[in-house]
């Protein structure tokens, strides 16, 4: 409990991520870290056992009952019914102590992870907040992922018009360079034919 409440207690985002780097990285808390895991091993074969412990204390208890009904030893089986009762209180508290156990480490673990991936994603946030050029890419990123199919018509349709374009400029300096032969023609032909011609 006392690790699950320094996980989250609040605390600045620098001194957060010098204490997750170093839990992460010192090789000592990894060495705990080992051991905690070997001592859950053994609190999940204790929660197996008591689980166990219990199941054959409740089959004592319909025994001791049905003994009970069928002999009529009522101050013998007082004493006897109060020690089944008093292993089953016991079994049944070892139960519970260690599966609450074995879900807290669960809790731990998992705490643990998510913590991490937040400090990740707020050491990218800050980063993308710095850089103004990965800023405009990622704003742009966002506006085209939430209208993918959008963009991709608007693309095809881009590209048929560069297309198109490229065509008429190939037409139009087609239609110069003809423009240029027969001008250069006809003003030969002018200088060739040196009479001059009468309107009719």
């Amino acid at each position: 409990m006392a690790i699950f409440m320094m996980l989250i207690v609040p605390l600045p985002f620098t001194w957060r991520r010098k204490l997750f780097t170093f839990i992460s990285e010192s090789p000592i808390i990894a060495k705990l870290q080992y051991g905690m895991k070997i001592t859950f091993i053994f609190i999940l074969i204790l929660f197996i056992d008591s689980v166990n412990r219990v199941y054959r204390v409740q089959l004592e208890l319909a025994a001791a009952s049905k003994d009970n009904s069928q002999a009529g030893r009522a101050a013998v089986l007082g004493s006897e019914r109060m020690e089944v009762q008093a292993r089953k209180f016991y079994s049944q508290r070892n139960m519970y102590l260690c599966g609450f156990t074995l879900f807290l480490s669960l809790i731990l673990n998992r705490t643990y992870v998510m913590i991490l991936d937040v400090l990740r994603l707020e050491e990218e946030v800050k980063r993308l907040k710095s850089d103004p050029s990965a800023k405009g890419k990622d704003s742009a990123s966002l506006a085209n992922a939430g209208n993918a199919g959008e963009v991709g018509k608007l693309k095809q349709l881009l590209a048929e018009k560069e297309r198109d374009i490229e065509t008429l400029k190939k037409q139009s300096e087609g239609l110069s360079r003809e423009y240029g032969e027969l001008s250069d023609r006809y003003g030969k032909l002018e200088k060739a034919d040196p009479t001059p011609k009468k309107d009719r």
